[in-house]
């Protein structure tokens, strides 16, 4: 089985490569990234929503020059939308054709289980590529901890078993990265056969040097205003913090728009392009002072 080892020579050319693809890692990330090439370990992405997990396994896929396969995760999720399930209308019609010409059931049996009638879903199609893969197993702890077995023999063994088929082995180890929002407690079992990685939101300097990469036609001084507002409104206590794509959908909102700098007017005539519950909202508008004669974060009215 051929590896994913050589992906990467060092957690420095993680790093590199992720920037030119405008993803911004740290040491850390980078680290686990390199190191689950080197192990052919999967890795287990842990954070809030929005802080850019999906994104880096995407990221890795396109600098790596591997195939993305995802898998999103939902309640109800099951064996034959995960990995396999054999066309049961095109059986059918190959049975009915069949009588017509009296063939025995052992021969029907036999051309109906083939390849031929086998629906592949992304597990199966990540063991079964022959080219280089990166699998996303999206928002894993959103499945029930009974479907998790699901994915045990494909994390340890990267194989599959099929009972009319007998088992495929993968011919290369995919990169695999599992997404969880900590919507529940995930199985030991699961997370003994990853690399651990918690990704948060960034820090306010990190934040606004991603909304300069990610919008680089914004000045030095309006993106460290929208970096400062983002993390004052992630410091409250309501339902959705804003994720990062907001952040950059916000900023260059204020672009469109033509504004140079961040006022409470500005902020309250925009907020919803950064939360997405009124209640939010209001909650935002109040304790930020945008409807007051002052603003707590120094911000000039006009």
């Amino acid at each position: 089985m051929r590896t994913t080892e050589d992906t990467f020579s060092s957690v420095s050319d993680v790093i590199e490569r992720l920037r030119g693809v405008d993803y911004l890692s740290d040491a850390a990330i980078a680290g686990v990234v390199f190191l689950a090439g080197k192990l052919g370990k999967p890795i287990l992405v842990e954070g809030p929503a929005g802080v850019g997990k999906t994104e880096l396994a995407k990221c890795v896929a396109e600098i790596s020059g591997a195939k993305l396969i995802r898998l999103q995760c939902y309640e109800g999720l099951d064996e034959s939308k995960a990995l396999y399930e054999w066309n049961y209308k095109k059986q059918l019609l190959r049975i009915q054709a069949d009588r017509e010409h009296e063939s025995d059931w052992a021969t029907v049996e036999s051309d109906i289980f083939s390849e031929e009638f086998l629906l592949t879903r992304p597990l199966l199609e990540a063991i079964r590529s022959t080219e280089p893969v990166v699998l996303l197993i999206d928002e894993v702890d959103r499945i029930e901890i009974e479907a998790e077995a699901l994915l045990l023999e494909i994390l340890s063994d990267f194989q599959v078993s099929i009972p009319e088929l007998g088992t495929i082995t993968a011919k290369q180890r995919p990169l695999v990265f599992l997404t969880s929002n900590n919507t529940r407690e995930l199985s030991e079992a699961l997370k003994r056969r990853c690399l651990y990685l918690h990704v948060d939101y960034p820090s306010l300097e990190r934040e606004e040097e991603i909304v300069r990469v990610r919008v680089p036609e914004i000045d030095e001084a309006l993106a460290s205003q929208v970096a400062k507002v983002v993390a004052s409104i992630r410091n409250l206590d309501i339902k959705k913090a804003p994720s990062i794509s907001e952040t950059i959908d916000w900023a260059r909102t204020l672009l469109f728009l033509g504004r140079n700098e961040v006022t409470p007017e500005v902020i309250g005539e925009t907020l919803h392009v950064l939360l997405k519950y009124q209640g939010d909202i209001a909650k935002a508008r109040k304790d930020l002072g945008v409807d007051g004669p002052t603003h707590p974060l120094g911000l000039k009215r006009p």
